[in-house]
C-alpha cells in the first residue's frame, strides 16, 4: 500500500476516485482540520482555491497584505460588507476577519451569508456542511497522556539527534535572515507558523558575541520550548476530536473507535487485529463485537457569543471563553478593585453627611 501526501482538494478527488473503482480509500495523519475537511463539506469554496490553501496575490488584495492593516481596521471594513460576520469575530483576530474579507472580495458574498447556506444543507449542522461520503468510520489512537507525552519528547531528541539544528540554521539564512532585517517577517504565514522554527527565534537570531555558554542556553531553551508546544499540539488534536467529532451536533456523525496505543509493544493485539475486525464487520453490514466511543452530549453554550467586559475593558467571544474570563485572576482584581472604590465612596458620603450633621448642630454666635 503506497502513503501518499496530498492536498484536502486532491485527496476528495482520489477518494471518488477509488469509491468508483470499488476500492477502499484510508486516511492515515495529516491534522484533524485536515480530515474533518475531508470527512465534511466545512470549507468555502472562493474559486479562488479553499480555505487550507495559501494566499495568492500581492498586497491588500491577498490575507497577508489585509492583516498588514491591524485588526481594528480590518474589523471596521468587515462591519461595512458582513456585519454578521464581524459581530461574531474578536475585533483582534487579524488573521480571520482578513479570511472574511477574502470570502467577500472573491465571490461578491458575505461569508456569513455563504456559511449559513453551508450549515443549511440537507445533514448540516452548526459546524459545517453534511458528510461528503456515506458510512466512513474513524480509528481514534489514543493512549496515556504521561506515555505520549514522554513519547513526543523522545521524538524531539531523534530529530535533534538527526541534524535538526543544523536544518534550523540552513534555513534561516536562505529564507529568513533577511526578512527579520527587513522587518517582515511574520511567524503566523506559511512554513515559519510551522512546530520547530519559531520556538529557536533567539538561538538563530542571537548575536556573534555573544559567549557559547548563552548560545547554548539559547538553543536548549528553544528545545524545551519546542517539546512543551509539540505536547500542547497533541492535546489540542485530542480536544478536537471530542469538540469536533465525538461532539458534532448531528445525526451523520461517523462511529470513531479508539484504540489504545499505550503500548505499542502489543500493536497486534490492541490496535491491528481489533481495527481489522471492526473494519471486516462494517464492510458486511455487522455490528463490530467492539464498540464505538459514545458520543458525548452537546453543551449549550454559544461559542460565538459577544461580551464586553467593561471592568477590563476586552471583547471576549464564546460562551465558554466568557465564563472563564469571569474567573480569571486579573477579572476577579478588576471586581475587587471595584468594590474597595465603591466603599471608599460609600465612607467618604457617610463621613460628609455626618460632617454636616455636625455643622448644624453648632450654635450660631
Amino acid at each position: 500500500m503506497r502513503r501518499i501526501l496530498i492536498a484536502e482538494g486532491d485527496a476528495v478527488r482520489r477518494w471518488e476516485d477509488m469509491h468508483h473503482r470499488k476500492k477502499l480509500p484510508i486516511i492515515v495523519g495529516g491534522t484533524n482540520y485536515y480530515i474533518e475537511s475531508i470527512l465534511w463539506k466545512v470549507l468555502i469554496d472562493t474559486g479562488q482555491g479553499s480555505d487550507t490553501e495559501p494566499e495568492k496575490g500581492v498586497g491588500a488584495d491577498s490575507r497577508a497584505g489585509l492583516e498588514k492593516l491591524g485588526g481594528p481596521e480590518l474589523h471596521r471594513r468587515l462591519k461595512e460588507v458582513d456585519p454578521d460576520m464581524a459581530a461574531i469575530l474578536h475585533p483582534h483576530d487579524s488573521r480571520k476577519i482578513a479570511r472574511s474579507l477574502q470570502v467577500y472580495m472573491d465571490t461578491g458574498v458575505p461569508h456569513s451569508r455563504l456559511l449559513e447556506e453551508q450549515r443549511g444543507q440537507d445533514g448540516g449542522d452548526c459546524l459545517g456542511g453534511p458528510l461528503r461520503f456515506q458510512d466512513p468510520c474513524i480509528f481514534w489512537l489514543n493512549g496515556k497522556t504521561n506515555v505520549l507525552d514522554e513519547r513526543l519528547d523522545k521524538r524531539v531528541d531523534q530529530m535533534l539527534s538527526l541534524g535538526l539544528i543544523d536544518e534550523l540554521k540552513d534555513f534561516h539564512l536562505r529564507f529568513n535572515e533577511k526578512m527579520i532585517k527587513e522587518s517582515s517577517q511574520n511567524y503566523q504565514h506559511g512554513i515559519f507558523q510551522s512546530i520547530g522554527f519559531k520556538e529557536f527565534h533567539e538561538y538563530l537570531t542571537t548575536s556573534e558575541n555573544i559567549s557559547q555558554e548563552e548560545r547554548d542556553k539559547l538553543m536548549n531553551k528553544g528545545i524545551e520550548s519546542l517539546k512543551q508546544v509539540t505536547r500542547r499540539y497533541a492535546r489540542k488534536q485530542n480536544k478536537w476530536v471530542r469538540n469536533r467529532f465525538l461532539k458534532r451536533p448531528a445525526s451523520n456523525v461517523p462511529p470513531v473507535y479508539g484504540l489504545d496505543v499505550t503500548d505499542v509493544t502489543n500493536w497486534e493485539t490492541t490496535v491491528l487485529t481489533p481495527a481489522l475486525e471492526i473494519l471486516d464487520c462494517l464492510q458486511k453490514g455487522e455490528q463490530p463485537s467492539a464498540q464505538p466511543i459514545k458520543a458525548e452530549g452537546v453543551e449549550s453554550r454559544n461559542k460565538r457569543s459577544h461580551h464586553m467586559c467593561d471592568l477590563c475593558e476586552k471583547v471576549i467571544i464564546g460562551d465558554l471563553e466568557w465564563t472563564a474570563h469571569q474567573k480569571s485572576k486579573n477579572h476577579l482584581y478588576q471586581v475587587r478593585k471595584k468594590r474597595k472604590a465603591e466603599q471608599a465612596t460609600d465612607l467618604d458620603i457617610k463621613h460628609a453627611k455626618h460632617q454636616n450633621d455636625c455643622d448644624k448642630q453648632v450654635p450660631a454666635l
